[in-house]
């Protein structure tokens, strides 16, 4: 489209008038799927990250108008507060959905949505599935199409505006006011890759949860009538220029536009640690079961790392021996030491105790990253490699390919129901097993729903 308008205003306009049946049925799929599988690591993170209660607390503290449930805490706060709890709450586990090219969407985006829909008194199953992929297509083409030197958090940064693009549309919002609301959000649009590469902080689990209560606050004033930036994306000090240096790819990012839904490529996680660590997760646990190999006969394990990867693993003592749950996530020494000394990878391997398991900690000690220039995350990050070697001199050596969850072996369903079950199950407050298949019911035919929030309802 070559054309004098900001792109935002074409996000806008497409926000505004996509409609539930111009989804392909892969999009709504995707769609219900992500909205189960935020649900339930929500709920997870209520009860397994202990950071997460300072936080609810503070809001609970607070008050105000009851419009939008906490989840695995009950009770209701205003929608913002609630969004900002959720939110923070989705990514705590690091479990949450990814697209193809790493990055969260939905963490943001879902919180958002039902902290409005219950504000509102209840929308459309098939409004808030809409809702949903909307935002998660918007988040997929602006992470595809920016120039990332790995500075900018992009969850965060680029979540804003998805997010925002999302509780737009379950407020219905006009295209006016959509891309008002998107402009608002951009002083809600921050974060840089250094809460993902330090260690000691509880942020980088809870980031999502600012970018959640952004949107909702960004959607709300823009119903209000409060204006926002005409030249929010390409300007000469838009969110391109300031950035990404100018390095965008405009056609991209339209082509296609309300005719191919990208939240379609939405992926699911397997296990409840960065997304980066899973094709090493999958060679430990795989190259053992191919080779027989015991816990205990092993001497070392070598992994490869590029220079993402790399960052996961310092500096080593840190990353060997975590200090706090985030940390443990994102530290690839401690993460394959878990795969390889249980043999598997659940929730339950991420709790306090298990961060001072001495044969997790023993077994971290012996992980030795090598670098390996081939292993740098580009667009894709490649898949990873690692060497076992064990006691009696013997080296064998797996690359993590087909990984659970991955575009080559997506989650189905039933992985899926049986992931949400597992979350639901841990949260501060469970579910009933009634509550949670009644909310798994309600999710599947969403589409059929006359209200969306009664999925709340159900896990409250």
């Amino acid at each position: 489209m070559n054309d004098d308008l900001d792109v935002c205003h074409h996000f806008a306009k497409y926000v505004a008038e996509t409609r539930y049946e111009d989804l392909s049925r892969d999009a709504v799929d995707g769609a219900k799927k992500t909205i189960l599988d935020t649900l339930g690591v929500t709920l997870a993170a209520s009860g397994m990250e202990p950071a997460v209660r300072a936080l609810v607390d503070l809001l609970q503290q607070g008050g105000g108008s009851p419009e939008s449930t906490v989840l695995g805490f009950g009770g209701k706060l205003p929608a913002i507060s609630a969004a900002f709890a959720n939110g923070s709450m989705a990514h705590c586990l690091d479990f949450d959905d990814q697209t193809p090219w790493g990055a969260h969407a939905a963490s943001s985006i879902v919180p958002s949505v039902f902290a409005i829909a219950e504000r509102m008194g209840g929308i459309s199953g098939e409004r808030l599935i809409a809702a949903v992929a909307v935002g998660q297509d918007l988040f997929a083409r602006l992470r595809c199409n920016v120039g990332w030197n790995q500075n900018w958090n992009l969850s965060s940064m680029v979540g804003a505006f998805s997010a925002t693009a999302s509780a737009a549309y379950a407020l219905g919002l006009s295209a006016e006011q959509t891309a008002h609301a998107l402009g608002i959000a951009s002083q809600q649009s921050c974060g840089t890759m250094e809460v993902i590469f330090a260690t000691g902080s509880d942020l980088r689990g809870m980031y999502a949860g600012f970018t959640a209560k952004g949107a909702v606050i960004a959607a709300l004033l823009a119903q209000k009538g409060i204006t926002g930036i005409n030249t929010l994306f390409e300007g000469r000090a838009g969110i391109f220029n300031v950035y990404f240096g100018g390095k965008y790819d405009r056609a991209k990012m339209l082509e296609g536009l309300g005719k191919r839904f990208l939240g379609e490529t939405t992926l699911y996680k397997a296990w409840p640690a960065v997304g980066n660590s899973h094709t090493y997760i999958h060679a430990t646990i795989e190259l053992m079961k191919e080779k027989g190999i015991a816990a205990s006969d092993i001497e070392t394990i070598r992994t490869f790392v590029g220079d993402f990867t790399y960052t996961m693993c310092t500096p080593l003592g840190v990353r060997r021996a975590p200090s706090t749950l985030v940390d443990a996530k994102m530290s690839l020494p401690f993460i394959v030491a878990v795969a390889a000394s249980k043999g598997k990878m659940g929730i339950a391997d991420f709790s306090e105790g298990a961060l001072k398991d001495p044969e997790v900690l023993a077994m971290a000690a012996r992980v030795v990253p090598v670098q390996d220039p081939s292993q740098n995350w580009t667009f894709k990050l490649p898949d990873g490699r690692i060497e076992i070697v064990t006691r009696d001199g013997s080296v064998f050596d797996r690359v993590g390919d087909n990984v659970p969850g991955s575009p080559e072996a997506p989650l189905n369903w039933d992985q899926l129901t049986e992931k949400f079950a597992s979350c639901a199950s841990v949260a501060a407050v469970p579910p009933s097993e009634a509550a949670i298949q009644k909310a798994h019911g309600l999710v599947r035919q969403l589409e059929r729903v006359t209200d969306a929030t009664d999925v709340i309802r159900a896990l409250s």
